[in-house]
């Protein structure tokens, strides 16, 4: 766990990919959440 969190968080390259994969799935989950709201309605 410590080598993951070394290559994530001790370089800034590994940073921006983790928040460009959360910034992805919290995307992918408010656009999911509105077809469903339309569709419900």
């Amino acid at each position: 766990m410590d080598l993951w969190m070394d290559l994530l968080f001790g370089n800034p390259v590994g940073l921006m990919s983790m928040l460009v994969v959360f910034g992805t799935i919290i995307v992918a989950i408010v656009l999911f959440t509105m077809l469903i709201r339309k569709s419900g309605n």
